[in-house]
């Protein structure tokens, strides 16, 4: 049985017109001959929803009853018994009611296209899982329905539903959306215009890199190893030299005129502090980031090959190098890059820019020198040999030609041109070798009697003898000037390894900064920082895959401290290098220091808060709660006087006071004791299904002849939320009463409640003076009143205790502007499950 075919309607918000699409999507299939179903389709009480289902023919629903309430949900059994060949499944990230028979709704669609049914359905971007996180940053909602990312990628079609955030807010204000009491929160939370912009450009986003994955797929299943040019991507290398920032501005111009991307590649060499440690590569990266490129670095002794390979695989169609400074024979001795990426490059346009400065070497290395007495790196070695076998035999060739009209002297003044050549292109050892073999080649072809090693005369054998000194001594001072190069070489390598070590004391983080640093220098396979405590050893810091865990897992172990030691893998390192480990290893025995030091700053700091709060408890205490044990000691001594006869009025108003003060100590005390609770940690919502209209009117009734000014308006089809209701109840409570404080007399508190994606929202909304966007987080903290009125009841820990309480609850309370004035508290809450 073939499997069914998924097509998925991605919206970048509520309201966009994705069910639209689905029905009508259903309706020119069904128009058109094929059995379409509709198994669930989510209306949300729309009435154009209703009209828009039309003809279609709807599956009953599934009744199913979950802690005393009645819920429907699409009846999958029902479904795979009718096998249409289209089923309409709206909401596809929706979660089941416990008893379904499945946990989400995205695995009732899985079954019915493992049954052969193909299935239409939708889905909003801020449910897929792998964006959630940015959602929650962007409008400050979590959704806790989400859908595996993978499930859509699978899908055979994923079409956008989009809409401009300005027609999205003017269906919103018309009421195609959410009933007339919703509108205007969403407006104001959700739906800002600065919000649904960013969710459209997430959903326009991820469906661009869907369609990219899609024709990659495309160009692996049929073997495309060309680019195509859909769109414009342009390259551009990296190399951390003098003049790189022009490269980088001319890439950018290039890829914001073409409507295209920018990418930014560093090729590494593999061997450690032989690799490129520039300075300048960061602000370089920086530079990049700032235009709107991306950074990627790859490690590879091949650098054109790397960055052609790389460019074929992000399908760039530019690449923009920068022209080498090379002389010609440089580029003979070590080859041009330039040309090599260009004869790599294939489709791909190369882009040669001139910086207009010579540059200075793109890698400062320093050398790990395995044949020190050398001087020379073994591929020019070889290529000294290669020129020596190939000089000697066309110089012997032209040289026997010549036979009749050049004496021994130009014979040996032929051959020690070639010495030089060699000594210079490979150093000592070919240029020794090829002395050896021309004085073999002289005497055996040109030094009479030829063919013969035997020489008659004394003069050419003293003219041999020279030759072969001379080319020592030339051979000799070519590799000592290698020698010299590699060392200096060197020497700015760690000079610009240390600068750059140095520059990690500002770090936020330095041992995380200096563990990477170390890894990327010396090329290694990983690095971490070990510490030894009763025996077992914990890793402080590591860098790289597989970090060791311990110090006979490493291949090279230094200690920073009595209890604390560096362990490196990947290779052993040479006396040089270590001598830059020793410089790492005092910056990271400092940094350790540093966060020994940070915690224990930070201990003080928590101790001066402590004593901070011990002071303003003491501050309030002296004030606040002395105020009504002063007035219920007044109105008890009263009553009790004996020469003072009170009339019932009046021993009724002295009780009244009594009682008064008394709750409102009680309230103090209560606050108190909450806010120690919530310090402490012990606070443990009992969270259950919880309605709103259960627990407002008793947080209204708690506030006395204040609950007169409140005006309470729940819908009556307002889902529950999962909350622990005592908390709750003491949350609405105090946000009441400091609105009740602030607002005029002639006003009155508004809460209202709405449902918005999966959440239940409160608004406690006053119009009192309002608080600035800049004090609101002072607030919440304890012991803090606004504008420190003293004239005002309370500690300051009304906020603090509710924030505190719907914290525990994994909900979220936050301050915003009335509109025409004054304040707005608004909880949110998950709606129960």
């Amino acid at each position: 049985m073939a499997r069914g075919k998924l097509r998925i309607y991605l919206g970048a918000a509520p309201g966009v017109g994705k069910t639209f699409a689905m029905l009508n999507e259903g309706r020119r299939r069904r128009d058109r001959g094929t059995d379409v179903v509709a198994g669930f389709v989510e209306s949300h009480g729309r009435s154009k929803t209703f009209e828009a289902v039309g003809d279609l023919e709807v599956l009953p629903r599934r009744a199913i009853e979950h802690r005393g309430a009645t819920f429907e949900e699409m009846d999958i059994d029902a479904l795979l018994v009718r096998r249409p060949d289209v089923a309409l499944v709206d909401e596809l990230a929706h979660t089941n009611v416990p008893g379904s028979r499945n946990t989400k709704r995205w695995q009732d669609v899985q079954e019915l296209l493992d049954a052969g049914i193909d299935v239409v359905s939708t889905v909003n971007i801020q449910h897929l899982e792998s964006v959630n996180d940015v959602v929650e940053t962007i409008t400050g909602v979590r959704q806790r329905e989400t859908v595996p990312d993978e499930v859509v990628r699978q899908a055979d079609q994923v079409e956008l539903v989009d809409m401009t955030p300005e027609a999205l807010r003017r269906r919103m204000a018309h009421g195609n959306i959410y009933p007339a009491e919703r509108i205007d929160p969403a407006l104001t939370n959700y739906f800002r215009p600065g919000n649904l912009a960013a969710l459209r450009e997430l959903a326009l986003l991820w469906v661009a890199d869907r369609v990219d994955e899609a024709l990659e797929e495309y160009r692996e299943r049929h073997g495309i190893t060309e680019p195509w040019e859909t769109r414009e991507r342009v390259m551009v290398a990296l190399t951390g030299a003098p003049g790189t920032e022009a490269l980088i501005r001319r890439a950018a111009r290039m890829a914001q005129r073409a409507h295209g991307e920018l990418l930014g590649v560093h090729v590494r060499g593999d061997e450690g502090l032989a690799g490129p440690s520039s300075a300048d590569l960061d602000a370089h990266r920086a530079l990049l980031e700032d235009l709107g490129g991306e950074y990627h670095e790859i490690v590879s002794s091949d650098v054109a090959s790397a960055l052609t390979d790389f460019a074929r695989l992000e399908n760039c169609t530019q690449l923009v190098i920068g022209a080498s400074h090379r002389s010609r024979v440089q580029e003979v001795v070590r080859g041009s890059v330039v040309n090599r990426v260009i004869r790599l490059s294939g489709t791909i346009d190369v882009h040669v820019i001139s910086h207009g400065v010579v540059d200075a070497p793109s890698v400062l290395t320093v050398r790990r020198l395995h044949r020190v007495e050398l001087g020379l790196s073994r591929r020019r070695q070889l290529a000294g040999w290669l020129v020596a076998v190939v000089a000697l035999v066309v110089a012997t060739a032209v040289l026997a030609a010549l036979r009749g009209s050049v004496g021994l002297p130009g014979v040996l003044l032929l051959y020690l041109l070639v010495v030089v050549v060699v000594a210079v292109v490979g150093g000592i050892a070919p240029a020794v070798g090829a002395a050896i073999a021309a004085f073999l080649l002289a005497n055996w072809y040109f030094t009479p009697p030829v063919h013969t090693w035997t020489i008659d005369e004394g003069e050419n054998l003293l003219a041999l003898v020279v030759f072969v000194v001379v080319a020592g001594i030339v051979s000799a001072v070519v590799a000592a000037a290698a020698r010299r190069s590699a060392d200096a070489a060197r020497a700015r390598a760690e000079a610009e390894v240390l600068a750059r070590l140095a520059a990690t004391v500002t770090a936020d983080d330095p041992l995380r900064v200096l563990v990477a640093h170390l890894r990327s220098s010396f090329a290694l396979d990983s690095v971490a920082i070990l510490r030894n405590t009763d025996g077992q050893w914990t890793v402080e810091a590591s860098a790289g895959p597989e970090a060791p865990v311990r110090p006979e897992q490493a291949d090279v172990v230094d200690h920073l401290g009595p209890d604390v030691v560096l362990a490196l893998r990947g290779r052993q390192l040479t006396a040089d290098d270590r001598r830059v480990l020793v410089a790492f290893g005092a910056q990271l025995a400092a940094a350790l220091e540093r966060s020994r030091l940070s915690t224990a700053a930070a201990s003080a700091s928590a101790l001066a808060q402590a004593n901070e709060l011990r002071t303003a408890l003491l501050q309030a205490v002296s004030h606040d709660l002395r105020t009504p044990l002063a007035a219920i000691k007044a109105s008890v001594s009263s009553l009790r006087q004996d020469d003072v006869t009170w009339d019932d009025d009046e021993t009724a108003e002295f009780l009244e006071a009594i009682e008064e003060q008394t709750d409102r100590l009680t309230g103090l005390v209560g606050n108190l004791l909450d806010m120690s609770r919530l310090q402490a940690g012990v606070i443990e919502p009992q969270c259950r299904a919880v309605g709103f209209d259960e627990v407002v009117p008793a947080a209204v009734a708690s506030l006395g002849e204040g609950a007169a000014k409140v005006d309470a308006e729940l819908p009556e089809t307002l889902p529950q939320v999962w909350a622990d209701p005592v908390l709750l109840e003491r949350v609405i409570a105090n946000l009441l009463a400091n609105a009740i404080a602030v607002c005029p007399e002639s006003r009155t508190v508004h809460v209202a409640a709405s449902a918005v994606n999966g959440d239940v929202a409160l608004h406690v909304v006053d119009q009192g003076p309002g608080i600035p966007a800049s004090e609101r987080d002072q607030v919440f903290e304890p012991f803090q009143r606004f504008g420190d009125q003293r004239t005002a009841t309370g500690v300051g820990l009304g906020l603090a205790v509710a924030r505190g309480f719907v914290d525990a609850m994994h909900g979220e309370l936050r301050l915003e502007d009335t509109p025409g004035g004054g304040l707005t508290a608004i909880v949110v809450l998950p709606v129960a499950r």
